[in-house]
């Protein structure tokens, strides 16, 4: 998975916290998947991320994460963030995303017609046309919105090499029990300034249940964690639960006017 520092304020909206830092310099995004192949893996890595992208191409699945986020105070120093989220996806175009922690609560909701960004604290949404499927709309939200879309590469039509891109060595170093489930621990380098670790579940589904990615040329080398659990596989869940339903004294916000729903920054 490919991660980048942002120097711009962000609103992270999947996986790690939509809409809950805005103005962390160290951030964990979304990017593309390249075509690269990955001659540094074996093939025993290899297959294990094959059979988790294989998973994660369902056609519908949730989830639940909870992250603590690393980046720098005014004077340097290193200050936390911690979110949870709940995110519900409907491929090809369809996802909601209920995000609550230390900077209040927000959902994203999807329909594959229309983006919202809601401040659920705030009362304020930001509501956008839009038509497309959810890499498009991960596209879409990060130029218009401002955001950092964490984790969106477990979400692109080809995860395994969404998660892969940019890694140029790695294999697995060692086992874990997460929540009861045997893991298998692997460590990657990415880029020339990042190191990446993820625990994939030792079964045919491979499915991640964390990730831990350091930033090793940044003061204090800050990190991003993020814990996922309560995997889903629904046979059907219905196009309401995408749908945004303004509850009774909701404002919405200028999109052209430079509006935002976002909750102000931790402190």
């Amino acid at each position: 998975m490919t991660v980048r520092r942002s120097a711009k304020a962000i609103i992270p909206l999947l996986v790690a916290g939509a809409l809950a830092i805005l103005a962390s310099p160290a951030v964990v995004s979304a990017a593309r998947a390249q075509d690269a192949p990955h001659a540094a893996l074996t093939e025993d890595v290899t297959a294990a991320f094959a059979r988790m992208g294989k998973t994660l191409a369902a056609k519908q699945f949730s989830f639940r994460s909870h992250q603590i986020r690393a980046y720098a105070g005014p004077n340097g120093e290193l200050l936390h963030i911690v979110t949870d989220t709940k995110t519900v996806v409907s491929r090809p175009d369809r996802i909601a995303v209920e995000i609550t922690g230390d900077n209040g609560a927000t959902k994203l909701l999807y329909d594959g017609k229309t983006l919202v960004l809601f401040s659920v604290d705030k009362k304020r949404y930001l509501k956008i046309p839009l038509t497309g499927d959810i890499p498009k709309m991960v596209d879409v939200a990060e130029k218009r919105m401002g955001a950092e879309l964490p984790l969106s590469d477990l979400l692109s039509a080809d995860p395994e090499h969404s998660v892969l891109s940019d890694v140029t060595s790695g294999g697995q170093v060692g086992t874990a029990i997460i929540d009861g489930v045997p893991c298998r621990h692997f460590f990657f380098n990415q880029s020339d300034d990042l190191e990446l670790e993820i625990w994939l579940e030792d079964n045919d589904r491979s499915l991640p249940r964390r990730f831990y990615v350091t930033y090793r040329n940044l003061a204090g080398r800050p990190s991003f964690i993020a814990e996922l659990s309560d995997w889903e596989f629904p046979n059907e869940i219905p196009d309401s639960a995408f749908v945004f339903q303004p509850p009774a004294g909701a404002e919405q916000v200028d999109a052209s006017a430079g509006g935002s729903a976002a909750p102000a920054p931790a402190k």
